[in-house]
């Protein structure tokens, strides 16, 4: 089975409050923190991501696709918005049965279609929650890993290295 994870990119960026305030000073910074945490999220989970951000108003004639660390980064042509792309893309990819196709997007409208186009729906905050859930399950095992990576003295009582440095001393 291949998971698929494609979000409205900009309805992300609006949806998630520490996203919205970065993209209130600069819109691609919002964007390339939100391309940073869904290519952890696609480390992590090993989905193919894909990030639609609506060109609606621009004046380019196709669609732009490039891959940043293993995310698809996707905007649409001119007229085309993110939502119509995101549709036939959730029809072409439910076709194959074995393929999962999760779309985020707060619209409901478009949760409606995605659902009738044999995708499954997630909320931006959902996705918040797992991403955070991911960050700190990450964190946790960092720290495990450091910890088993101290040596015997940096994880003993002091007393007790002592003694075990005086009996060593005595036997050698």
């Amino acid at each position: 089975m291949k998971e698929y994870v494609i979000l409205d990119g900009y309805n992300v960026i609006n949806a998630w409050t520490d996203l919205k305030k970065i993209s209130e000073g600069s819109l691609e910074a919002g964007r390339n923190v939100l391309i940073e945490r869904m290519s952890e999220y696609h480390s992590y989970t090993g989905a193919k991501v894909i990030i639609v951000f609506d060109a609606y108003q621009m004046k380019a004639n196709k669609v732009k696709k490039e891959i940043i660390n293993g995310v698809e980064i996707v905007f649409t042509k001119k007229n085309q918005t993110a939502d119509s792309y995101i549709e036939r893309k959730v029809e072409m990819l439910a076709k194959d049965k074995r393929n999962i196709v999760k779309v985020v997007t707060s619209d409901w409208a478009e949760q409606q279609i995605v659902l009738g186009s044999g995708g499954v729906r997630l909320l931006p905050r959902e996705l918040k929650f797992q991403y955070e859930q991911m960050k700190t399950k990450i964190r946790k095992k960092a720290d495990e890993t450091q910890r088993s990576r101290m040596n015997l003295g940096d994880r003993i009582d002091t007393r007790v290295l002592e003694i075990l440095e005086k009996w060593r001393k005595e036997k050698g």
